[in-house]
């Protein structure tokens, strides 16, 4: 009889650590989209430019979802540097064009076919801190006006945890045009 309650108060202490090490697990993963949420929105301000703007009001319904597929762009050309003009931005403040030539915001949702569905931490965190499309130093380039200096300092645990919370927003369908080179072709 004592042998089988110490199998059955080690089955329970067994069991419990399980249960605790799982209700940690849960809150840490809680908590890192948390601070995943609080870096996009309020550190890094993502939304400022891969959020798209319906007139003065933030397009809530394209929450991170980039530049709106079909919508119109800015267009650079070289004469206007001589009219002290570097930098234009479209209406909705989500595509750029300047001499480096027309970046678009892309998409961050979890949108399988337009979005980052497809990517795994390891090719975001690879992007952040390279500077290039999925983390692949023979893609292209991610152009400005994105920081790709900023991320690049930033710690792992910080950008793991605005992966988590990537993962976990709306997926919104919207393809992105791809960037374009100083001539108007992609890159």
């Amino acid at each position: 009889m004592n042998r089988n309650l110490l199998i059955l108060g080690l089955t329970v202490l067994f069991l419990g650590t399980f249960v605790v090490i799982g209700i940690r697990s849960v809150q840490s993963q809680s908590d890192m989209v948390q601070r995943g949420k609080y870096l996009v929105d309020a550190v890094s301000a993502c939304g400022h430019c891969h959020t798209p703007r319906a007139g003065a009001e933030y397009n809530m319904d394209m929450y991170l979802a980039g530049h709106p597929a079909n919508a119109p762009y800015p267009r650079y050309n070289f004469s206007m540097m001589q009219q002290g003009i570097f930098l234009l931005i479209s209406p909705q403040l989500s595509a750029f064009s300047g001499p480096f030539g027309t970046s678009f915001a892309s998409n961050l949702t979890p949108d399988k076919e337009t979005g980052l569905g497809e990517w795994n931490e390891e090719m975001f965190i690879g992007a952040m801190r390279t500077g290039h499309h999925q983390g692949v130093e023979s893609n292209r380039k991610i152009l400005p006006p994105m920081p790709t200096k900023h991320y690049a300092q930033m710690s792992d645990a910080d950008l793991k945890a605005i992966w988590a919370y990537l993962r976990t927003i709306t997926p919104v369908k919207n393809e992105v045009s791809p960037a374009l080179n100083p001539r108007g072709r992609p890159y």
